[in-house]
């Protein structure tokens, strides 16, 4: 027997607000988290802008001493499980701790680690290289943290599908508690890879914008689109079993109703042409909720703002859709904070929550005029307007592809 999963919880650390309130204010302000890499010196890089997060103080969410023993990508899923759990209203003494798991993605892990120790081992040997070098770099170490630091000792699992990997942890965490592993699970996507091996890394990829123009750096969509800004941060929500949410009176944001994966089995960085895996992530969401899909209202897209990515995804929304696609609401949360890559599933599952909860469907922030074949309604105003299903998509290198569907509750 499936069993129903609604969000009970959220909490958000992004380049535009650290907490959920914080960053839906930045939504609906419109606020863009683009601006001048802080982290290193840029000179001899191409790519200049990133969308960090400002202000982050991890002894504000969690004790100095642990705080110490994670790297950043790991600080920022904690400080957005605290606040996920606590916004949920779980008594974690009054919970079976067996009963409750952690399914806490991302994508490279800590690049910082690997950066730092690498220079030790190169300038001082290998007896220099930290004993901790290997727990604070490898990426399942979010999901142990998160784990440990609110004693989640259900399953816990580290997905990481690249820029899917916020989507498939929710989906993966989604399937736990609908077939009854477990009743509550803490899920997510984190990222930290504003480095220069990460900055250097995508811009050989030829994926990033190396433009300076914060206003127009991040435009998915848009003709004049050049590629990605990276951003980071991390999104978590508790995922709970519906009987178990209602006994304890908990607050219910929205219904998780399918969850949809495909692969494009195609290339390693560009998705299928034809859209046809996208397409199917999709297809398979709905079905799994058993929803028709013109009962569709909102799409809140991938949308990298990369040539191909927003090219291939409109055709996946045409061939998933058919004639209902031109009229869907397709926005793309990036426009705003940028690609979190591990995150960005993650937070823009938050913000279809919001948008769904608010009957408000933001902006594609910067988008003006789209290429012939982008003929959908990618949202160049905000508009107010009732949400009852909406689909998050990601897509990831490799040719991974999810899709969640929501419904209100």
């Amino acid at each position: 027997m499936k069993r129903r999963v609604v969000v009970t919880g959220m909490g958000a650390v992004t380049p535009i607000g650290i907490g959920v309130e914080e960053f839906w204010k930045g939504i609906c302000q419109e606020k863009i988290g683009f601006a001048p890499i802080t982290r290193f010196d840029t000179t001899d890089y191409k790519c200049k802008l990133a969308a960090e997060v400002k202000e982050f103080a991890p002894e504000k969410y969690m004790d100095k001493k642990a705080a110490r023993r994670m790297e950043l990508f790991c600080q920022y899923a904690v400080a957005a499980a605290g606040e996920a759990i606590e916004d949920a209203g779980l008594d974690m003494g009054k919970e079976d701790p067996w009963r409750m798991g952690c399914c806490v993605g991302s994508g490279t892990g800590s690049l910082q680690a690997v950066e730092r120790e690498y220079g030790r081992l190169t300038e001082k040997g290998p007896s220099r290289v930290g004993p901790l070098f290997v727990p604070l770099m490898i990426s399942n170490m979010a999901a142990g943290n998160v784990s440990i630091a609110f004693g989640l000792k259900g399953k816990s699992l580290n997905v990481s599908t690249a820029c899917a990997t916020g989507t498939h942890s929710i989906g993966e965490a989604f399937r736990s508690v609908q077939y009854g592993e477990l009743d509550v699970c803490v899920a997510g996507g984190t990222e930290a890879a504003v480095t220069p091996m990460g900055i250097a890394g995508f811009s050989a990829l030829t994926a990033l914008s190396v433009c300076q123009d914060p206003t127009r750096c991040s435009i998915p969509f848009d003709k004049d689109r050049s590629g990605f800004v990276m951003g980071e941060g991390a999104g978590i929500v508790v995922l709970e079993e519906l009987e178990h949410a209602v006994r304890r009176g908990a607050h219910i944001y929205a219904e998780v109703l399918g969850y949809g994966c495909s692969s494009d089995a195609y290339h390693i960085t560009s998705p299928a042409e034809d859209g046809s895996g996208a397409a199917k992530a999709m297809q398979n969401a709905l079905e799994d909720g058993n929803i028709n899909p013109e009962e569709v209202t909102y799409i809140n897209a991938h949308g990298t703002a990369t040539h191909l990515n927003d090219l291939f995804e409109t055709r996946a929304i045409k061939l998933a859709f058919g004639s209902h696609a031109g009229k869907l609401k397709i926005n793309s949360t990036k426009s705003m904070i940028g690609h979190l890559l591990g995150a960005a599933g993650a937070v823009e599952f938050i913000a279809c929550v919001k948008e769904m909860q608010e009957s408000f469907i933001h902006r594609t922030v910067g988008f003006q005029e789209a290429e012939e074949e982008l003929d959908l309604d990618y949202c160049k105003e905000s508009c107010h307007v009732e949400i009852p299903y909406a689909i998050s998509n990601s897509l990831g290198f490799g040719g991974h592809n999810g899709s969640l569907l929501i419904g209100q509750y």
